[in-house]
């Protein structure tokens, strides 16, 4: 897993610099707002971070230079479920990690809905979280886990 170092004079993380497309819940409204930024994975980590403090919230990511693929993330309290879209029609869900039982049901949001999801595609936010950072790294979310076609 890929840290997030607070402000405490260590480096910063490998990827801090690297250009990312993201947009995610207003930390103001609770609602999440479609409208796209471009901004170094800093300001995002920042976000990220601010939302997890809320509690839940929901994160879309992209590279900068291809519409697709993109990642997203919804989450509350310590569970998470990561969406991939990978063409204009097609869409998969990361495989869980084990933190829930495959037969639990979670409520996480996405966009500005709950929607339920059963134990077998349940992460941790944590594990989760690293396996953003890792496609923001790498662009390469076929390599990040187990993939379920919806």
């Amino acid at each position: 897993m890929l840290p997030d170092h607070a402000a405490s004079g260590s480096a910063a993380p490998a990827d801090a610099f690297l250009s990312v497309v993201w947009a995610t819940t207003s930390p103001e409204s609770g609602r999440f707002s479609a409208g796209e930024r471009r901004s170094d994975v800093r300001d995002l980590v920042d976000r990220f971070s601010e939302l997890r403090s809320r509690g839940q919230g929901y994160v879309e990511v992209r590279l900068p230079d291809r519409e697709l693929p993109r990642l997203t993330l919804g989450f509350r309290g310590d569970h998470a479920v990561i969406h991939l879209i990978d063409d204009a029609e097609g869409m998969s869900l990361l495989v869980g990690d084990g933190t829930v039982p495959v037969d639990a049901l979670v409520d996480v949001p996405i966009m500005d809905d709950p929607a339920e999801f059963t134990g077998d595609f349940v992460l941790s936010v944590d594990h989760a979280w690293a396996v953003v950072r890792s496609f923001i790294q790498t662009g390469a979310p076929r390599d990040l886990g187990v993939w379920f076609a919806l």
